[in-house]
């Protein structure tokens, strides 16, 4: 993956965010996109073969739209200043995310805001077996890989039918269930960078799998 050119191309695109000038040089989106591809299918065998519950996602499946949904952020720029993919993308799970871009580059995991079903699950999880979910949250090499769960909305107070005592009430009062690993250019354009990601996603793997069983069991 010529990961310079994705830059470069992310570069222009931020200074002429218009479809005007990206359909002047669609071919060169697509090479980059094409590209980018490409290296989402490597990455998704080298996944593959280091989880043996690694649920298979080409790259076509996996990546994101690089238009922004206006719909909802009328005041967002046509285009979005990076590439996105989910990778590991079985229905109704938490995937593995991968942002590569100019404001910022970062792989993470996780429900981020998920819908009120989903939540009650996880909280419901947390509230039979928290200390098993704390562990792994606690586990240095996994703070040293993501610090804290992703700072997002939280309650105030306990949610409903949970006590306000409750031993694990700080967790529960979250609404987004994710973790992130900030990326720099320099590391994006290491010739070990696969390993990295490998060595990240292998990290938060107990994270995702506390999560997915929590919503699916």
């Amino acid at each position: 993956m010529n990961f310079k050119s994705l830059f470069q191309f992310l570069t222009e695109l931020n200074r002429n965010n218009s479809k005007e000038w990206m359909d002047g040089n669609r071919k060169w989106y697509k090479e980059v996109r094409d590209d980018y591809i490409e290296w989402l299918n490597e990455l998704d065998v080298a996944l593959g073969a280091v989880d043996n519950e690694y649920y298979s996602t080409p790259g076509k499946k996996g990546i994101n739209r690089i238009n922004n949904n206006l719909m909802f952020h009328p005041n967002k720029p046509i285009y979005k200043d990076h590439f996105g993919a989910g990778l590991d993308k079985a229905p109704n799970t938490a995937d593995f995310y991968i942002e590569i871009g100019l404001g910022k580059s970062m792989l993470a995991g996780g429900f981020w805001r998920p819908d009120p079903k989903t939540l009650r699950s996880i909280r419901e999880a947390i509230d039979y077996d928290g200390e098993e979910f704390k562990k792994i949250l606690n586990k240095k090499s996994f703070k040293d890989t993501f610090g804290e769960l992703v700072v997002d909305e939280t309650l105030k107070n306990a949610p409903k039918g949970f006590s306000k005592d409750h031993p694990h009430v700080e967790l529960l009062r979250h609404k987004t269930f994710a973790v992130m690993h900030p990326l720099s250019q320099k590391e994006i354009l290491e010739d070990d960078f696969k390993e990295k990601i490998l060595s990240v996603y292998m990290e938060m793997l107990p994270f995702r799998r506390y999560l997915n069983n929590a919503v699916t069991v």
